[in-house]
């Protein structure tokens, strides 16, 4: 196969495993920065150009897009899918994972657990969305915020007061959740490709930090996940039309809850924790699925 890898750095760890895997199978990788691609838009022929050349011959495109291009990503995405490229992750797909609070909104209607959580846009709202969620202590997340960035754990319904209207008053767009204590500042990353958990691990937070990201210094581990967590991990994946996915869940009382759903899940932390060639299994995934024009989408949406 000729796979367009759609990635800003091919340094980067998850970057680099994927092209080795898929050149381990005799597969020919064409590494694409997103930003320098320009599309020409038209019915009979639509076409992805880069540097004065058509992007053509190609059987299935892997975006890696980061959150802060997403828009720019999904359109480039979009083309290729009008091309009858097959993507390992649509384009819709990728829009809809990358909004957090529609996101949450379509895991909610399916059932699945989640924390409760509140989203509101005037400051007089305010005590009344604290209230909703069940009080101090909570968390205060930026809808466009990453990798534990623009998250804030309020302690005191005073301080939580004063950092929602802190991020309304510079008109940043919040989600309020419940804060998981029993959760003790740990998470479970389940990577899902084709519908099955083919890796799991525990992030801990360092000591004094409730996020447990491994960009803000979290540690990984093996972990193994019960029955209803690889369940609701799969069904989440699934809701949101992602054939591959990072879902991050806590574990609670009343069993587990879906935290995030991740459409660039890094491979590093899941690889080393896990021991698994999750490259390996992704580009295994593509070789099965990858057919010219299928795509659920087709551009649409």
């Amino acid at each position: 196969m000729r796979i367009a890898l759609l990635s800003r750095n091919r340094r980067l760890y998850s970057s680099r495993r994927l092209i080795e895997a898929a050149e381990k199978r005799g597969h020919e990788v064409q590494v694409i920065d997103v930003l320098r691609c320009y599309m020409n838009i038209v019915s009979a022929k639509p076409s992805v150009q880069l540097e004065g050349q058509p992007l053509t011959g190609f059987d299935a495109v892997i975006p890696r897009i980061g959150a802060s291009v997403t828009a720019y990503g999904t359109s480039v995405i979009r083309q290729f899918e009008m091309m009858g490229v097959y993507p390992l992750i649509e384009s819709v797909a990728l829009a809809r994972s990358r909004d957090k609070l529609r996101a949450l909104q379509l895991l909610s209607r399916k059932g699945i657990g989640l924390p409760v959580t509140g989203f509101a846009n005037k400051p007089g709202d305010t005590k009344d969305l604290i209230k909703m969620v069940g009080g101090a202590p909570l968390v205060i997340k930026l809808l466009e915020g990453t990798q534990g960035i623009g998250v804030v754990l309020a302690e005191t319904n005073k301080a939580a007061e004063s950092v929602i209207e802190a991020f309304m008053g510079v008109r940043a767009n919040i989600l309020v959740q419940e804060f998981i204590e029993e959760a003790g500042g740990s998470d479970i990353r389940c990577l899902v490709v084709g519908g099955k958990v083919v890796a799991a691990m525990r992030r801990q937070a360092p000591e004094g930090e409730f996020r447990s990201n491994l960009h803000r210094g979290g540690s990984a581990s093996l972990v193994k996940i019960t029955p209803t967590e690889r369940a609701t991990a799969v069904a989440a994946a699934k809701i949101l039309g992602l054939s591959v996915a990072g879902v991050d869940l806590l574990r609670s009382k009343r069993g587990p809850l879906v935290m995030e759903v991740n459409s660039s899940p890094g491979l590093e932390g899941i690889e080393s924790a896990s021991g698994k060639d999750v490259a390996g299994i992704i580009i295994e995934y593509l070789e099965k699925n990858a057919k010219h024009g299928r795509t659920a989408t087709r551009g649409r949406g």
